[in-house]
């Protein structure tokens, strides 16, 4: 994603582009190891992807990322476990 696109959503939409992202990087990571990852450059651009999204959350002031990011699988999870 590129930067104006990142800035256009909103702070709900980036933290689940965060949660995608570090999704997609753990699957890229799983698929080195099993030496089946096709194209190892993603994993690069997949860290800088991160980054930009962290970048502009720290732009508008959001602070505990991290925690916002541990409550929002929590509810998720649990969310599926009730649907279940």
């Amino acid at each position: 994603m590129k930067m104006p696109e990142i800035r256009e959503l909103k702070t709900e939409a980036l933290h689940q582009e965060l949660d995608r992202l570090r999704r997609h990087l753990f699957d890229l990571r799983v698929q080195a190891v099993t030496e089946k990852l096709v194209n190892p450059n993603q994993l690069g651009a997949t860290k800088k992807d991160i980054a930009r999204v962290l970048t502009v959350m720290n732009e508008r002031g959001e602070r505990n990322i991290e925690q916002k990011q541990h409550h929002l699988e929590a509810v998720a999870s649990h969310q599926s476990k009730s649907a279940s």
